[in-house]
């Protein structure tokens, strides 16, 4: 199995809750969904205690390019004093695009506050996505992923998550 859920229990995770919806950011709202800080609000309200992992950027990065007033760093803070004292990874970005709000040059910029802002929380790890993303993993658009991509995505996210927070 190569889905996210599969490989984090291959790393050792016995309980995933999972909140994915395409275009979420930590501030904007898309088609009346709500934005990953209400959703992060919403899972500690209710209890919930653990590790965390956060694929967010893209979208927080673009929405920043088109003039968003909400900057990168604060997007982290407001993730950030959600979570607390949890142990969280945060999976950085990149993109092929060349130009526009999601090219790569400003997919590093988000990368950038993602390493500013680590030493300010002992809880928090980033693992470099970008760094290991092969090419040929991106479909047509620049910005999403192959199922082979999703596939890889996903075996190292949940090995980087078990690396980072071993307990």
């Amino acid at each position: 199995q190569q889905r996210i859920g599969a490989q984090y229990a291959k790393a050792g995770a016995t309980r995933m809750i999972t909140e994915i919806s395409g275009g979420r950011s930590i501030v904007e709202t898309v088609d009346n969904q709500a934005n990953a800080y209400d959703v992060a609000r919403k899972l500690v309200a209710g209890g919930y205690r653990g590790c965390w992992v956060l694929a967010l950027g893209t979208n927080d990065t673009a929405d920043v390019v088109v003039g968003s007033a909400v900057s990168r760093a604060t997007r982290i803070e407001k993730m950030m004093s959600v979570i607390g004292h949890q142990p969280v990874l945060w999976v950085n970005v990149k993109s092929l695009v060349a130009s526009g709000p999601y090219a790569e040059p400003q997919m590093q910029l988000w990368d950038s506050a993602l390493t500013q802002a680590c030493p300010h929380y002992s809880n928090m790890r980033v693992y470099d996505w970008a760094g290991v993303a092969q090419n040929r993993w991106f479909i047509a658009d620049g910005i999403h992923y192959t199922s082979a991509g999703y596939a890889a995505r996903s075996a190292d996210i949940a090995h980087a998550l078990a690396e980072a927070f071993p307990a």
